[in-house]
Formats: structure tokens, sequence, C-alpha cells
């Protein structure tokens, strides 16, 4: 294990709010930073806590022991740090890892669930993930076929974007049966 550091917006418990595991408990692992400008982007990069593999692993750890908990990393864009001596550190707590990710780049290859979810114009090396997510904008309206073809996933899905365009988001999917609906539930519940 090396004396990396990490840099971390934020970890916290909660209930995953969007995807295939949506009302599932979760620890959030929040890194700072990301590759991409998206302009519906809610994570705050205005301050990030220097943390290495292990004290990250404690952190999560300290919010929850139970083995069914999954540990999600996400961002910004987890991809840019996310690296092997972290997913060991994780997983030596029996914790089930996914990341959520704009698949711009490679990741670590014991991560047990991935979430691409792509942007328009983006590069995307990774053709392969458990879940596919789209936030719908008019930009990503024209892209939903070819993510649909160019990355293999067992769940797609489109999501409004934050929680604004739900009405186009019904109308796409009912004259597109192939993809699913997600919700940012936890905007609407008012959790983290």
């Amino acid at each position: 294990m090396t004396n990396k550091f990490y840099h971390i917006t934020e970890i916290f418990y909660s209930l995953q709010g969007e995807g295939f595991h949506t009302g599932r408990p979760a620890v959030f692992v929040r890194f700072a930073g990301c590759n991409l400008r998206c302009p519906f982007c809610d994570t705050d990069f205005s301050h990030s806590e220097p943390m290495t593999a292990t004290e990250i692993a404690e952190r999560v750890f300290s919010y929850s022991t139970h083995p069914d908990t999954m540990i999600i990393l996400t961002g910004g864009e987890p991809s840019l740090q996310v690296d092997d001596d972290l997913i060991r550190a994780l997983h030596n707590y029996q914790q089930i890892i996914a990341i959520e990710t704009n698949g711009t780049h490679k990741i670590p290859d014991d991560i047990d669930w991935v979430t691409v979810s792509p942007k328009a114009d983006a590069t995307v090396v990774l053709t392969e993930a458990d879940e596919v997510k789209i936030v719908f904008t008019p930009d990503a309206e024209k892209s939903l076929q070819h993510w649909r073809s160019a990355i293999k996933a067992s769940h797609y899905f489109v999501q409004p974007c934050s929680c604004s365009n739900t009405e186009a988001v019904v109308a796409f999917i009912l004259a597109h049966p192939e993809w699913r609906l997600s919700l940012q539930t936890h905007k609407y519940i008012h959790i983290q």
C-alpha cells in the first residue's frame, strides 16, 4: 500500500437515489475534480480533503459495518483517482464497491458494479458496464441510441436533468421501451 493521497470532497451514508440500486443503503465517496464540465453537475469542487486509501476505508467502515452495504465511488469523476490500492483497501472490509463514471478513463478490475454515464461529445473508453445512465439533455437525446450500442450493459436508464424535464423523459421511454426511467429520488425526498 502506498501513501498516495486521494482528494475527497465528502464521504457520507445515505440511500442510493438513482439507477438500478435506488433505495439501497450506501456509503458515498465523492472525489474532487472532473475532466468534463457539465452545466448540471451538482458537486461542489471548492474544497477537498487529502486522504490515503486506509483513511478512506476506515471512514467508510465507520458509517456501516454491514457487508451488504454498497460503497459508491462518485464525483466529480472518480476514475481520475481510483486505483487498485484503494479498491483493495475497501475490499478488506468485504464491502460491495460500485463506481459512477463518465467512462472516459479505464477503471480497476475489482469493482463490483459499474455505472457509466456518458456525456455528449466525450470520448468514452469503457465499452462494458452493469448499467448505463444518461442524463437527458437536448444534446444527450441525439446520442442515446449510439450509447446503447456502444456500451454493452445489463440495464439502460434515462434520467431527467436535475428533475426538470421528466415529461420529456417519459415520452422518450414510451417511444423507446428498451430504456428505463431513473429518477433522482434523493432530491425528491430531500436526503443527501
